[in-house]
């Protein structure tokens, strides 16, 4: 016969609810509430202030992005500065990383970066909506004098706004509605916010960049004589010498900075150069391709294709038909 077991009955206080666990609960939500309300405000000023998918604001260094439709991938090159996606979602393709961009997510730029974006996520009712910053390296180095910055984290992947650097933000786009005051305000409420991002995830990447004896300041050194020349060959042995730095370490650097070889970085700028010379002047194809760099137009137009997704005169002809359509959102 099976032996009964005698199941003692619950402590009274057992059954009530922890009051250290509920008050967490309650402050979690309250927080959340409240970042919403600044992330909905934020929302609310840059809709009011953007015109069309890439506008300059009076707020310097400040730009805003919007559009109610997706799009397709579209090249560019994205300078030094801080993109934060405040609706919507985007991809960024840069070398071979990808970037996801959900709502309230940032990343920092550190180098002149070719990238292919793309909205996923836009409509009439809820747009995309981003904001760019471009980046003040010497505002960087004065707080690097003060302030060590954290850890860095992965260099390609966006990391979330929270919400001290979220009300930064707003009250700096808030001087959009109040433009008297931005000559007073907004060079201490940018520095408070490149503060903020010192203290964040990326922070390591801003103080590389600032440091005038960083790798990331050397690579740029590198990259600038890659954009002044890039219709010359190059050869890493010489680019090494730019950045005062072995061959190995900057190939490693290189790599690090902007996820792709030096030649390949290279021939993407040759590329996009060559897709704004062929939409300014439409003309031969096989000349754009030589004053690029390009010693034969067949290994061009399939490079181009290649990169494009379409050969050389006819995504010229597409892109001056389509306009708009055709230019990255910020």
């Amino acid at each position: 016969m099976a032996r009964r077991i005698k199941r003692s009955a619950p402590k009274p206080l057992s059954l009530l609810p922890n009051p250290l666990t509920v008050v967490a609960r309650r402050m979690w939500m309250r927080d959340a509430d409240a970042m919403s309300a600044t992330l909905q405000e934020l929302i609310d000023i840059a809709g009011r202030h953007a015109h069309g998918r890439r506008a300059k604001t009076a707020i310097p260094r400040v730009s805003i992005g919007r559009s109610e439709v997706t799009t397709a991938p579209l090249p560019g090159v994205w300078g030094s500065g801080i993109l934060f996606v405040l609706q919507g979602a985007k991809t960024v393709l840069i070398g071979d990383r990808t970037l996801r961009y959900n709502p309230a997510s940032y990343f920092i730029y550190t180098v002149d970066t070719p990238t292919i974006s793309q909205l996923v996520e836009a409509s009439a009712g809820r747009p995309y909506i981003g904001i760019g910053l471009s980046l003040d390296l010497q505002a960087v180095a004065a707080l690097l004098v003060e302030h060590e910055p954290a850890l860095g984290g992965d260099s390609f992947s966006t990391s979330p706004v929270h919400d001290e650097l979220l009300d930064a933000l707003r009250r700096m786009m808030r001087l959009l509605d109040r433009p008297a005051e931005i000559p007073v305000l907004a060079a201490m409420l940018e520095r408070e916010m490149l503060f903020r991002l010192l203290q964040g995830p990326q922070g390591g990447k801003l103080r590389q960049l600032a440091r005038a004896d960083g790798h990331l300041s050397r690579i740029r050194e590198a990259i600038a004589w890659i954009r002044t020349h890039c219709h010359q060959a190059i050869r890493v042995e010489d680019l090494a010498e730019i950045a005062h730095m072995s061959n190995a370490a900057f190939y490693r650097h290189f790599k690090a900075a902007t996820a792709m070889s030096p030649i390949q970085y290279q021939k993407q700028i040759r590329l996009l150069e060559a897709r704004h010379l062929l939409v300014a002047r439409p003309g031969n194809v096989a000349q754009v391709a030589f004053a690029v760099g390009y010693e034969s137009a067949s290994q061009f137009s399939r490079e181009y294709a290649r990169q494009f997704g379409s050969p050389p005169a006819r995504d010229a002809a597409r892109l001056s038909a389509g306009g708009e359509a055709a230019v990255e959102v910020i």
